[in-house]
């Protein structure tokens, strides 16, 4: 009975409204303008729930976007010339018109899809390993470290030398060929103290 009761209690009441709204004198609601009362730059939980999301804030710079009813001057006569320029076309022209366009829209389509094929392959290609990192790490295994690098001497090398110290022998030769080379410009003085630095360094092959 409660139900029944409230259901009578509406239905009445909006039989009330749908007459006044009928009646001859009430205006007619689309020629009313909507004004907001309340704008705040703050943020509305509310509004954001009954917008989805959409609109967080119902501020003044909002609000003549989202209660216009016509579009902007400059669109509004935007539209109009290309209403007026569309009317002066002929059918045949029009569908010459469509069919290029749509011509050049498959074309570009396709210079994406093909752009975007060889950029997939060139990443593919780039991604691929050239090299083989077991090679990599013995060759700096071996310039680092002489790892795996062989003991034996080429024949010819110095028989005086002992084998603990394999650069003695490249050593007294380079200090004794640089007993023999004039120095150009320097005095003539300096080149004796050269040859004893050098050969005070052959007497010590170890440094």
């Amino acid at each position: 009975p409660s139900v029944l009761d409230s259901f009578a209690l509406l239905s009445g009441q909006l039989n009330t409204l749908n007459k006044v709204l009928k009646h001859e004198k009430t205006p007619l609601l689309r020629n009313q303008v909507i004004i907001p009362l309340v704008l705040s730059p703050d943020r509305d939980e509310e509004i954001m729930r009954q917008t989805e999301g959409r609109v967080p804030v119902f501020s003044h710079e909002v609000v003549p976007d989202h209660l216009r009813t016509k579009p902007d001057p400059e669109v509004e006569e935007q539209e109009k010339q290309l209403i007026t320029d569309a009317a002066r076309i002929s059918p045949d022209v029009a569908q010459k018109q469509i069919q290029s366009l749509n011509k050049m829209c498959s074309n570009l389509l396709e210079k994406i899809s093909k752009e975007e094929r060889e950029s997939e392959s060139g990443g593919l290609r780039q991604n691929k390993q050239t090299f083989n990192p077991a090679d990599t790490n013995a060759l700096v295994a071996a310039v680092a470290f002489g790892k795996g690098l062989s003991n034996r001497r080429p024949p010819g090398s110095g028989g005086s030398v002992q084998s603990g110290q394999p650069g003695a022998g490249a050593i007294i030769a380079g200090a004794s060929g640089l007993q023999q080379v004039p120095m150009s410009g320097a005095p003539a003085q300096q080149q004796p103290m050269l040859a004893g630095v050098q050969m005070a360094q052959a007497g010590q092959p170890g440094k």
